[in-house]
């Protein structure tokens, strides 16, 4: 599981065990890119190249970055193929398949504020 310090999130989380469970949600899903890569491992299980491509502007690093972090929290799994050169196919785990439906409300959430910004623009 990542990192989560109690100095680094106020008063409310002491410890794992003990912190505020949407302030560690918040931290695992924390990250620019995070969510846009379990959205796409919810429909399918992707290669890295095939993630990398549906991604315009995420740098090879940071995906491998952003995956590990998912891998160590649970949320993704990862299996090499024998191919040569190999390849590595990532899919949802059964806690990761737990996150999609939060996923969707806050796609739907965010269409929403999007729609009422729009609507302050054209007043």
């Amino acid at each position: 599981m990542s990192e989560f310090k109690s100095d680094q999130y106020g008063p409310c989380t002491v410890t794992i065990k003990h912190g505020c469970p949407i302030e560690l949600a918040m931290h695992i899903m924390g990250g620019k890119w995070k969510g846009i890569i379990l959205s796409l491992l919810s429909k399918s299980p992707m290669y890295y190249n095939a993630i990398r491509r549906e991604i315009p502007g995420i740098t090879q690093r940071i995906l491998t970055l952003q995956l590990r972090d998912m891998e160590k929290d649970g949320l993704v799994a990862r299996e090499e193929t024998n191919d040569s050169p190999k390849r590595v196919l990532y899919y949802l785990t059964d806690l990761g398949e737990n996150f999609v439906p939060i996923l969707k409300s806050l796609k739907q959430w965010g269409n929403i504020y999007i729609d009422k910004q729009e609507e302050g623009l054209k007043k």
